[in-house]
C-alpha cells in the first residue's frame, strides 16, 4: 500500500521526548505535506466507511454521528474526517480546559497519569461514535475516552490511530475494534 508507506516514510522519531525512554512519533511532518495530509484522511476516511464496523450509510447500517478527537493531536484529524463523514465532532480535552459542565476519566500513560474531560452534553445516549487519536501506546487515554462516550450513552463504533504500537498490547484494553493505519511491532 504506496499511502501507508508515504505515511511511514514521513513518521519522525524523538527518543527521550518527552522523557528518557520514550520515543516520541511525530506526525507533524505528514501535515506540512499537503498532499500527504490528503492521503492519510483520505485513507482513514475510506477505512471508516469501508470496514465492516461501519458500513455505508447508503446500506441503512450504522452511520458515525460522531467523531471523537482526542487531545490534542487528534483535534487535527477528528474535524476533518467528521466533516468528510457528515458527523459531528467532539473534543476531548485535559481536565479543566472546557467550559459549561463536564464529565471527566481518569488515566494512566506511559509516563504518568492525567484526567480527560468532555462538556456533558456533547453525545446524545445512542449516538454512533468514533474515537480518533494520532497513537495507540498503552491505551490509557483512548480507554479513558471511550469511558466519557460511554458515560453520556454513547456506543463506539471503532477507535481510530495513524500508528499502533502493537509491542504494548494497548488495544486488549479497549472495548470496540481497533484500526491503526501503521502498526510498529518493536
Amino acid at each position: 500500500m504506496a499511502d501507508v508507506e508515504l505515511i511511514r516514510s514521513l513518521l519522525r522519531p524523538h527518543p527521550d521526548f518527552p522523557k528518557k525512554g520514550i520515543v516520541f512519533l511525530d506526525i507533524f511532518p505528514i501535515l506540512r505535506d499537503p498532499v500527504a495530509f490528503e492521503v492519510l484522511i483520505t485513507h482513514l476516511v475510506h477505512h471508516i466507511t469501508s470496514s465492516t464496523t461501519v458500513a455505508p450509510v447508503s446500506s441503512g447500517a450504522k452511520k458515525v454521528d460522531v467523531v471523537v478527537g482526542l487531545d490534542a493531536r487528534g483535534f487535527l484529524l477528528g474535524p476533518i474526517i467528521a466533516q468528510r463523514l457528515g458527523a459531528s465532532f467532539v473534543p476531548v480535552r485535559k481536565k479543566g480546559k472546557l467550559p459549561g459542565e463536564c464529565v471527566t476519566a481518569t488515566y494512566e500513560k506511559e509516563y504518568g497519569t492525567d484526567s480527560f474531560d468532555m462538556q456533558a452534553d456533547a453525545i446524545a445516549p445512542g449516538n454512533k461514535v468514533i474515537v480518533i487519536d494520532d497513537l495507540i501506546a498503552t491505551g490509557g487515554s483512548a480507554k479513558a475516552a471511550g469511558e466519557l462516550v460511554k458515560q453520556l450513552g454513547g456506543q463506539i463504533l471503532e477507535y481510530v490511530f495513524i500508528v499502533g504500537l502493537t509491542f504494548l498490547q494497548g488495544h486488549k484494553q479497549l472495548d470496540a475494534p481497533v484500526y491503526s493505519m501503521i502498526e510498529i511491532d518493536e
